[in-house]
């Protein structure tokens, strides 16, 4: 899973931002409406909303973010699905979460790279150290 995490930063990190030759800023990413345009119609609002961790849950944590990595196929056989999303919460580093989808809550198809994905669950130490979300709850948008 380190091995995976650091592919995944360093593709992130590879890719420059993209800004217009005009120097205006970027246009807003498909699928999510400016904050200040509440008139915005139903497509333009984002797709899926963030979990919610269940009362009573300690140190449960939430994210909402893209799929930048998928380990679909678990080295230890247990069945668990793994994802690393880019996005503010940064629980694992800056920008990048990795969350552990136990087998009873894989979604019927893994998600693929670029879709929103939201979990809830408490945070762990993986095994290699790193900081993850044990998903009690996930959704893929």
């Amino acid at each position: 899973m380190r091995v995976l995490l650091l592919a995944a930063l360093g593709a992130i990190l590879a890719v420059p931002a993209v800004r217009p030759a005009s120097g205006a800023p970027p246009a807003p990413s498909p699928g999510v409406a400016k904050a200040a345009d509440p008139g915005a119609s139903a497509a333009a609002r984002p797709a899926l909303r963030r979990a919610r961790c269940p009362k009573r849950l300690p140190g449960c944590r939430t994210a909402i973010g893209r799929v930048v990595l998928v380990e679909s196929v678990d080295p230890d056989g247990d069945g668990d699905l793994h994802v690393v999303i880019v996005g503010r919460d940064g629980i694992t580093a800056p920008g990048l979460t990795a969350i552990d989808v136990r087998r009873g809550l894989r979604p019927r198809r893994d998600p693929r790279l670029g879709q929103l994905v939201t979990a809830a669950g408490q945070v762990q130490r993986g095994s290699y150290g790193q900081r993850q979300i044990h998903a009690v709850r996930f959704r893929v948008g």
